[in-house]
């Protein structure tokens, strides 16, 4: 049976040791990443936590609404057993009422093909690194090769065990001037590095130009057979250099030939995505469901907001 449980109705130890024993157990959905990236999360929890389903809480307007947290590329259902298309429709449906407005990015294993629930799919770049290096190299594109060679020419060096701090402030005095982000986007990033770092689930390595300043770094998380680049800050010199094609291929480099996969983390954005599949990475799709059940003209607004983050 589902139940819906409030915050402080969730045993959080039988909530990670699902996502432990669960063949894609995702590091976004463990109980102590949530309380940093969410202002309070519910759960869908089926018996004895043998299927679990986090659902975001905020606000506004004095409706409650889901919505997919900051850091957190995908959630939905997650379970020990195999999850069929019936069951996800199951867990759906037991969403309380009081969720007027729903946004939720499900997990590439959420597969649905219709249902009373709009969905929307969303991509990511996943390449395999169970693999010898030069088999990997192989499948670069033909400009990727091109821009590696001119980084390798460049004088760059690898910087292993950067400070967090100054990988967020090369986004910050570049790529997010150009970014509308949340007022508390800095503050829950830096709490989540330093969260990851004390449990030894991210590196965050660098990378130095010819002057031996930091022009490009990025955070690699690990978890269970999953390195992920969640997040990167670069300059303009990094760009001139392509530094951060040099940091991609390092990594990729000292991982080869172990078990698992390197995510890339989206894009939807056609340049970022080029630039993720010229790598030899295979584009992976994921489902965002979307119900809007709120009063107009509140309603409309919304859907407004949401055409016009959709093509931002």
């Amino acid at each position: 049976m589902i139940k819906y449980l409030k915050h402080t109705e969730i045993n959080k130890e039988k909530w990670d040791r699902c996502l432990e024993d669960s063949p894609y157990g995702l590091i976004y959905a463990y109980s102590w990443y949530l309380d940093i990236v969410c202002q309070g999360w519910d759960a869908l929890v089926e018996d004895d936590y043998i299927s679990i389903m986090p659902l975001p809480v905020g606000k506004k307007y004095g409706f409650t609404y889901t919505y997919p947290p900051l850091f957190t590329q995908q959630l939905g259902i997650f379970s020990l057993f195999e999850i069929t298309e019936e069951k996800i429709m199951e867990f759906i449906s037991k969403i309380p009422p009081h969720f007027r407005y729903i946004e939720m990015n499900m997990n590439e294993k959420n597969v649905i093909d219709s249902g009373p629930i709009g969905t929307k799919k969303l991509v990511t770049y996943i390449l395999d690194l169970n693999r010898p290096y030069p088999e990997i190299f192989s499948d670069y594109s033909t400009q990727t090769k091109r821009n590696l060679k001119k980084a390798q020419s460049s004088s760059l060096t690898i910087v292993q065990s950067v400070r967090p701090g100054k990988i967020i402030k090369l986004f910050n005095s570049n790529r997010g001037l150009n970014h509308d982000l949340p007022a508390d986007y800095y503050v829950i990033l830096k709490q989540l590095m330093e969260t990851l770092l004390s449990k030894e689930l991210v590196k965050a390595i660098g990378v130095n130009d010819k002057f031996n300043e930091l022009c490009a770094g990025a955070f690699f998380v690990k978890s269970k057979n999953r390195n992920i680049f969640l997040f990167s800050g670069a300059n303009e010199n990094a760009y001139d250099t392509h530094a951060m094609t040099f940091l991609i291929n390092s990594y990729i480099e000292e991982n080869a030939g172990n078990p698992g996969v390197f995510d890339f983390e989206g894009s939807m954005d056609k340049d970022l995505a080029r630039f993720y599949s010229g790598f030899g990475s295979e584009k992976v799709e994921f489902l965002q469901i979307r119900k809007n059940n709120l009063p107009m003209p509140i309603k409309w607004f919304k859907e407004m907001q949401f055409k016009k983050k959709s093509n931002d």
